[in-house]
């Protein structure tokens, strides 16, 4: 038998349950016997609700500026931070509201924001950094200065890096730099060097070359720690003194030989210098990393030292696995140089996506599998490439001429053409890709193309010397416009008297015009400069007309052994059948 307790649990459950059923059939009536009475009424029914005005919800106008700014709307994010300015205890708001009146060079706004940011707790410093842009803004030279002594004697940690911000900040490039010799001078500079190199820095970059090499020399001779040492080393070289750099590079690499910033500075100096033996001496020595590792490479590779690039590459391989990752870039290049093809394609395929050099990896892994033969491969990856970098125009563009060079390689020149229209539609006018074009309807035998290409190229870099070249002799090859063809010609020679290739062009030129002496006489030279396919076919053909049988055979039999699937070689012997 249940208690009471339990019959009173059983009969408020019944009710729940039948309210709740009744609340959600909506239409359910109360029994006849319960009598009807109004509801009672809610407290919430009386209660008003204040809606504050836009103009004074702080919210609404922090949600405006935000919007405005995304539409690079800065008048409108400056009106609305202004007023938010009003309507917080927030110093951070009202520092914003003074840096939008500031951009949008609305001087009273900037007194009103500056001001509440002040009445909010902005410290000396930032008052004073404020006030010398809002000088530099308004053009008042003397008041910037005072605003300027102010914020450096703060005694603001960041006092002086704000310093430099200013000044580079400035519109005006002369006051700026009178500024810079006003205020950062010997007697207000920190004790800290990098400040010093700091300032004589933004003076070089100035053209205040007097000031810079005066604040260099001081901060060298009160620190005399490695980075004054190499700041002066650069300027000496700057001066072209590059014997005096190397004096002060080796006093720096002295207070701080396990640098590697500073290694490389000094080994890049060396390098321009022409020491590359020193050079490689520098970086050699020391800690290593990826930078060093890619620099060591360059210089290998220009001197075509294949046992330096094997060590290298051997020295690499034996570091941890993430420092190779680091220099996966590196080691596919000296793969690739040391004839290791599958090894440079697994290196090239380690570098991520995020790397710097992610997309030289994917072109280079292209160039290598055109050379193994793999073409379609090759014009895949290209094509992927296209793809993941569409929204990229620069890379884009090398995307597609990195497709062309493919195709002129494979003789593929319509093809090749077709991708140089698609580079220029992404840049129009590229003259680097007007040229390529141009080659390539060349070799396709669309003349007027290739000329109408070759002579834009001329209008956007008068004078070229590879377009000169190319346009005469292209116009001498078809037998057109020789006296045009002519004038390239002569002024490419002056330019490059000992270049074989306009050599070459000269004495097809004269060819065709008939002067066969001075034709063989220039082409004999071309020849015995450069063993080149083309200039010894040429020469051949020149000799034939001239009735020299024997020689123009004995000509072509070598050239046949340099490139036997030469097309001009083809293309001569089929009319000349010799």
């Amino acid at each position: 038998m249940r208690s009471g307790r339990s019959k009173f649990k059983q009969v408020r459950h019944f009710v729940a349950v039948a309210v709740a059923l009744a609340a959600l059939a909506g239409c359910a009536t109360a029994p006849e016997r319960v009598a009807r009475t109004p509801a009672s009424a809610q407290p919430l029914d009386h209660l008003q609700v204040a809606i504050l005005p836009p103009e004074r919800d702080l919210t609404a106008q922090l949600l405006e500026g935000d919007f405005a700014l995304a539409h690079n709307d800065l008048k409108a994010a400056s009106a609305a931070y202004g007023r938010a300015a009003f309507l917080t205890d927030d110093p951070k708001v009202a520092a914003r509201a003074t840096e939008l009146a500031l951009a949008v060079h609305d001087i009273p706004a900037v007194g009103q924001a500056l001001d509440r940011w002040k009445a909010l707790g902005a410290t000396p410093a930032q008052m004073a950094s404020t006030r010398a842009r809002l000088a530099l803004d308004r053009g008042d030279t003397d008041d910037a200065r005072q605003q300027l002594e102010l914020l450096v004697s703060s005694g603001d940690p960041d006092a002086w890096r704000e310093f430099g911000r200013i000044i580079l900040s400035a519109r005006d490039a002369a006051q700026a730099a009178q500024l810079l010799e006003q205020v950062a001078t010997p007697q207000r500079l920190p004790n800290d060097a990098q400040a010093w190199l700091a300032m004589a820095e933004l003076g070089e970059g100035l053209g205040r070359h007097d000031y810079a090499a005066r604040t260099g020399q001081a901060a060298m001779a009160r620190f005399h720690n490695a980075e004054t040492y190499a700041w002066a080393a650069q300027q000496k070289f700057r001066a072209k003194d590059p014997a005096g750099a190397r004096v002060l590079f080796a006093k720096a690499m002295q207070k701080d030989p396990k640098n590697a910033r500073l290694r490389l500075a000094y080994a890049t100096l060396l390098a321009q210098g022409g020491d590359e033996a020193g050079a490689t001496k520098v970086l050699s020595t020391g800690a290593q990393d990826a930078d060093t590792y890619a620099l060591r490479t360059t210089l290998a590779a220009r001197a075509n030292d294949k046992a330096a690039m094997r060590r290298l590459y051997e020295e690499i391989q034996r570091r941890p696995d993430d420092e190779q990752a680091d220099s996966a870039f590196t080691l596919g290049q000296l793969a690739e140089m040391l004839d290791k093809k599958e090894d440079a394609l697994d290196w090239y395929a380690d570098v991520p996506d995020d790397d710097a050099h992610a997309f030289d990896a994917s072109v280079r892994s292209a160039v290598v599998l055109d050379g193994q033969g793999k073409k379609d491969e090759a014009h895949a990856l290209v094509a992927d490439l296209q793809t993941a970098y569409a929204d990229q125009p620069d890379s884009l563009r090398k995307a597609f001429g990195l497709d062309a060079e493919l195709y002129m390689r494979e003789g593929s020149f319509n093809e090749a053409a077709d991708a140089y229209s698609h580079a220029l539609r992404v840049k129009a006018d590229d003259p680097e890709m007007l040229y390529g074009r141009g080659l390539a309807y060349s070799e396709a035998g669309k003349i007027d193309l290739a000329v109408a290409d070759f002579r834009r190229v001329l209008e956007l870099k008068p004078g070229d010397v590879e377009t000169s070249n190319a346009l005469g002799y292209t116009l001498a090859d078809s037998d057109r416009d020789l006296d045009e063809a002519q004038t390239l010609l002569q002024a490419a020679r002056s330019a490059r008297p000992n270049d074989p290739a306009i050599a070459d062009s000269w004495g097809w030129l004269q060819y065709r015009q008939g002067r066969l002496d001075s034709a063989e006489q220039t082409l004999r030279g071309a020849w015995g400069a450069r063993k080149d396919a083309d200039v010894g076919v040429h020469l051949a053909e020149v000799l034939w007309k001239r009735g020299e049988h024997g020689e123009a055979k004995r000509v072509l039999d070598e050239v046949r052994k340099l490139d036997p699937k030469n097309a001009t070689l083809r293309s001569t012997e089929q009319r000349l059948k010799p």
